[in-house]
Formats: structure tokens, C-alpha cells, sequence
């Protein structure tokens, strides 16, 4: 992420650097010399497989570079009167940086870097805004994001963003865009994707003014953003962003340039989520073929999993066998047999024998890579490993092994749990556990994942996604099973909602949900209300998906149940749904529903 130069800061103070990460150093929002460094978003290794690079945030190492641990600065008492002279506010910002560089501890630099940011506002001529200032709270912000402070670090930058004036110039816009992204990473940090996102669109509308709409470093914030909405699963949010940075960079760099191959492989991630997999293996192949031409063999094994997961999804199992041994070649002779990158390849060949009836080879590539696993080579961080265990995990699940997925999944929960950013990712991994709970008739256990899940996705602005609603329906089932009627037709009616904003009417996700709040309905004495329902239900499928389903005549004999139960005939223009769903309807007392006789209605998952 880009940072902020203070003309003022003497030139041979040595620059802070807390949680260093070396992928995101493209980012600059000008030409400028020094940038502070800051916690990047980190991806999740749930199996939508996000693109975003994952990084280590360890604390500063002392010795790194030189070797040798450098000497600590001398203790200086700083009398607080003293702050109203000009030359502390860069004094203290130096021995800030030194504290850091010495390895004395983050504890020591924030107090430097706290009188530091209060003598520069002292200083500040009425009026006119200070960028030394702002740079102060950006070290601030920086130094409780690598103490796991971020809830303090957010007022700091809030305040950050608000000094510098855009019109004042180039500096200035800067300034404003290094503390809107630096405040998106914090957010990010702390699983709050939709103020994250908000932060990085501001961002990136401040580099626009500034710089164009066609500046090569506003294509990096582009797809920065991007990744984003990837994480969030706003497909086609990210979609529009990556066009946009690939017309960029066609202008401003060479033919089959490395920016260009990254262009396309996040785009191609996209398409494969949104179903386009003949798009999404043109961009892999042009990809592939740029990496190819820039010697970049570690990628090109990469790139070549990628291609194989498209030919999976396509059901050219041939083609995707020879894609995965290809990248299995060069990460075994590039990386070693025991590298986590072996691993995954393991577990894709793993699904794809298994797709293919080859249960024997299927279970014997996940062995193998449960054994890299356990013995993780040095340089193996928890978040690779959580994600392959999530991913064998639902290996295990096919093979009708409910227990042993449990335990894969506890143990990738466990890996990630403490680790800031992660949020989505378990909430990804509860939400698993809650169906494996389900299916072994643990019904306590998987409402109590699930909800957590859900109260997880709700706080990292995913309550709106086609997730949420899936999660939304199965802690339905769940609450179900525990004679919880009311609240299960609360969360189905909630997970209708959402599912039918992102997946339409007819989708089948959504079609369940019908069948289970009709049934749910039933149950709690509002049989009008499920007879309506199941009308609608059976008149989509009868003019829109055709009665060949089987579940059409299961849902026809239920509604005949239902209409004879009530002595009526079916109706052959139901209300629209938007009407039917009143959540201000009459609740039915506990007293009643108890003395209801159950449900004829079956529970879809």
C-alpha cells in the first residue's frame, strides 16, 4: 500500500517498517522515495480460493539485514511543555523509528510516535493543513495495527484522512489516499470487508483526481480493490474494476507483461466463480503464456493448477490430470516434495479421482497430503495449511466420513483462530462444521456453529451474500430439530430474502428455502400463508422449470395435503410473493404450536 512523504522528515531517518509486506510495494500513489509500510488485507483459505496474496504480519525483526542487534536509543525525557517547538515533532518521529529498528518494542515508538503526532498539531500554523502531522498518525495507526490494536488505530486514521486539503496538490492528495487505504487495511484486519471496501473506493477516488483515470498506479489500486470485492463475493463488482486495470496497463505496458498476467489471473477467478469457464480458461492460457515468456517457472506451475480446476469444472478430466502433474513436476523439483504447494495439488487430484469413481487413488492423495500437513517445511504459515485441511476436509465429506471432516475442520479453525483478518475464513469453516453437525444428528452443536458463523458474516458485511442466505437456511434446519419453530421461520425468512435478491426466484438454492419456510408454516399454524407458497413454488416450476424434478410432485402432494386439510381448491394464480411474507404477521403462542399436531412437511438442506 502506498504511504506518505513529509518533505520535512530529514532524509536520512530510516523508515518504519512494521509488518512488512513486499507485495503490495507497486501501490504508490506518486513518485515519491519512502512510503510507510502497512498490514495488508490477508485472503482466506475457505474453497472459494480469493486471490489475494496471503502474508505474514510477524513483529519486526531487530536483526534483519545486518545481523547484528542494534544498540537501543538512549531513554529521552521529553518535558511536555517542550512540544511546542518545530524541531521536536521530527526528533521524536526519528527516535520512533529508531525504538522500531532496534527491536525495543513497538510499546516505546508509540509513545514517541504519540508526542511526535501532538507536537506537529501544536506547531500547525492556523489554517494551513499539516502533512507532517498526517504522516504522524499514520505511524501511530501503524504501530497499534502491529500490536493487534486495530480498534484503536481506526480513530487515528479517521482523524489522518481529514487533515490534508485534496486541492492543495499532489502532496496533499497523497496524503488522503495513503490514510484511506491504510484505513481499508485496517479494516480488512479486523473482518469488516464492507467498510474495508468503502475505505479503498474513497481511496481510489482520490488517486483518480489526482493522477487520471489512466495512470498505471491507478490500475494497482484498481485491482487492490478488486481483490476486495473478490473476498466479499461482489463477482461482478471485481469484474468491472479488473477491465478496467487490464485496458490500463495494455496502454502502459509491453505484450505479455507480468502486470498484465496477474490482470488475468484474478479475472479468470472471477469467471470461474461467476460459472464462465471457457472465459475464465482464455485468461489462464494468456496468462500462462506471459509468465512463460517472463521466466517465471514457479508461476507457470501455478497458473497450470488454475487450468486444471477450469478443465475439472468442465469435466475434461484428461486434460485437467495433465495440468496438475505438470505443476506436481515443478514444485516437487523447485519447492520439494514436502512443500505445502505439493500438497494442494495433491488434494485437487484427490477430488478429481474422486469425481472420476477412483475412490482407492482419491483417499490416497489425501493421505499424502495430510502427511505434508503434519509436517510442515519451515516457511509453511497456518492460514496454507487451514485451507488445506478445509479442502480435504470436504474430501472426506464424499466419502460419507462426517466425523473425520470434523476433526480436519476443528483443527484448521484452531490453526487460524488468533489470526487477525481471519474472520471470514471461520466463519466459512463454523459454518461447515454446522452441516457436518447436522448430518450426525448433533443438532445443538450445529445451530451453536452456525450461529456463530452467522453472527461472523454479519459483522464482516456478508450478510447480504448468497452465503449468508445458505448459512441463514441450514441454522433454520438446524433450530428445526430443536423444536425451535419460530426462530427457524425467522431465519428462513431472512434467507428467502437474501436469496432471492442474489440468486432469483428460481434458483434452487432458493426454491428450498421455499420448502422449508411452507413447511415451517404449516407447523406453526399459518397453513394459508404455506399453501400460497407451495402455489407459487409449483406455478415456477411448472411455467419456468419444467415438473420433470422430482421434488414437483413431492411439493404437489404436499399443497393437495395441505388444500384438503383446509377444504379448499388450489389456486392457479397465487399472490406474489412480495405480498405473501409479511414479517408483521400474528405469531402463533408457544401454547399453541404445542398442541399443533407436526408437520407433514420434510426439511430441505
Amino acid at each position: 500500500m502506498p504511504g506518505l512523504v513529509s518533505v520535512k522528515t530529514p532524509p536520512e531517518t530510516p523508515a518504519l517498517r512494521i509488518s512488512v509486506s513486499d507485495e503490495n510495494h507497486g501501490r504508490n500513489g506518486s513518485g515519491s522515495s519512502r512510503s510507510e509500510q502497512v498490514n495488508p488485507k490477508t485472503n482466506s483459505p475457505a474453497p472459494r480460493r480469493p486471490p489475494s496474496p496471503s502474508t505474514s504480519r510477524a513483529k519486526p525483526s531487530p536483526d534483519r539485514g545486518s545481523g547484528k542487534k542494534k544498540s537501543p536509543p538512549e531513554k529521552v525525557e521529553i518535558d511536555e511543555s517542550s512540544l511546542d517547538n518545530p524541531d521536536l515533532g521530527p526528533f521524536l518521529l526519528k527516535l520512533a523509528r529508531d525504538t522500531i529498528a532496534s527491536g525495543e518494542g513497538p510499546n516505546k515508538a508509540l509513545d514517541y510516535a504519540l508526542r511526535a503526532a501532538k507536537s506537529f498539531e501544536r506547531c500547525a500554523v492556523d489554517g494551513e493543513p499539516s502533512l507532517d502531522l498526517a504522516m504522524s498518525l499514520h505511524v501511530v495507526a501503524a504501530i497499534y495495527c502491529s500490536l493487534v490494536r486495530f480498534d484503536e488505530a481506526i480513530p487515528v486514521l479517521e482523524t489522518a484522512i481529514k487533515v490534508p486539503e485534496v486541492s492543495r496538490g499532489a502532496d496533499h492528495a497523497l496524503a488522503a489516499f495513503s490514510g484511506y487505504m491504510q484505513l481499508g487495511d485496517t479494516y480488512s484486519m479486523l473482518g469488516q470487508l464492507d467498510r474495508s471496501i468503502e475505505s479503498y473506493k474513497e481511496g481510489l477516488k482520490t488517486q483518480m483526481e489526482a493522477l487520471g483515470d489512466t495512470d498505471p498506479r491507478v490500475a494497482e489500486t484498481c485491482r487492490y480493490l478488486a481483490e476486495a470485492h473478490v473476498q466479499a463475493m461482489q463477482f461482478d463488482e471485481a469484474e468491472s474494476l479488473c477491465k478496467k486495470t487490464l485496458e490500463i496497463h495494455r496502454v502502459h505496458s509491453p505484450p505479455a507483461s507480468l502486470e498484465e498476467a496477474a490482470d488475468r489471473r484474478l479475472m479468470a477467478l472471477i469467471c470461474e466463480a461467476k460459472c464462465d469457464y471457457e472465459s475464465a480458461l482464455e485468461h489462464l492460457v494468456l496468462a500462462n503464456m506471459a509468465m512463460i515468456a517472463n521466466g517465471q517457472e514457479t508461476e507457470v506451475a501455478a497458473i497450470d493448477v488454475g487450468i486444471g480446476n477450469i478443465y475439472l469444472s468442465l469435466s475434461r478430466f484428461d486434460e485437467a490430470v495433465f495440468s496438475y502433474q505438470k505443476a506436481l513436476t515443478v514444485f516437487k523439483s523447485s519447492k520439494g516434495d514436502n512443500h505445502p504447494s505439493v500438497a494442494s495439488v495433491y488434494v485437487r487430484l484427490a477430488d478429481l479421482y474422486y469425481k472420476t469413481g477412483k475412490l482407492r487413488e482419491s483417499r490416497s492423495y489425501c493421505e499424502n497430503a495430510l502427511r505434508i500437513y503434519a509436517k510442515p517445511v519451515p516457511g509453511t504459515t497456518p492460514e496454507d495449511i487451514a485451507c488445506g485441511l478445509t479442502e480435504i476436509s470436504a474430501i472426506y465429506e464424499l466419502f460419507n466420513e462426517p466425523e473425520e471432516a470434523l476433526k480436519l475442520l476443528l483443527k484448521a479453525m484452531k490453526l487460524i483462530e488468533d489470526k487477525p483478518g481471519q474472520q471470514s475464513t471461520i466463519a466459512g469453516i463454523e459454518a461447515r462444521m454446522g452441516v457436518m453437525f447436522y448430518m450426525v444428528g448433533r443438532y445443538e452443536e450445529a445451530r451453536s456453529s452456525l450461529e456463530n458463523a452467522v453472527i461472523k458474516l454479519r459483522a464482516s458485511g456478508e450478510r447480504k451474500s448468497a452465503f449468508f442466505g445458505v448459512v441463514l437456511n441450514q441454522m433454520g434446519l438446524s433450530s428445526v430439530q430443536l423444536f425451535k419453530i419460530d426462530e427457524a421461520a425467522e431465519l428462513f425468512e431472512e434467507a428467502r430474502e437474501i436469496l432471492e435478491q442474489e440468486c432469483g426466484h428460481c434458483h434452487q438454492d432458493t426454491l428450498g428455502v421455499y420448502s422449508n419456510l411452507a413447511a415451517t408454516y404449516d407447523a406453526i399454524g399459518r397453513v394459508d400463508d404455506a399453501i400460497e407458497i407451495l402455489e407459487y413454488v409449483l406455478k415456477l416450476r411448472e411455467e419456468k422449470l419444467g415438473t420433470a424434478n422430482p421434488d414437483f410432485n413431492d411439493e404437489k402432494k404436499r399443497l393437495a395435503e395441505l388444500l384438503k386439510e383446509a377444504g379448499r381448491s388450489r389456486n392457479k394464480n397465487p399472490n406474489s410473493l412480495e405480498n405473501l411474507i409479511d414479517p408483521n404477521c400474528k405469531r402463533t403462542t408457544k401454547k399453541e404450536t404445542s398442541s399443533k399436531k407436526w408437520s407433514a412437511f420434510g426439511f430441505r438442506s
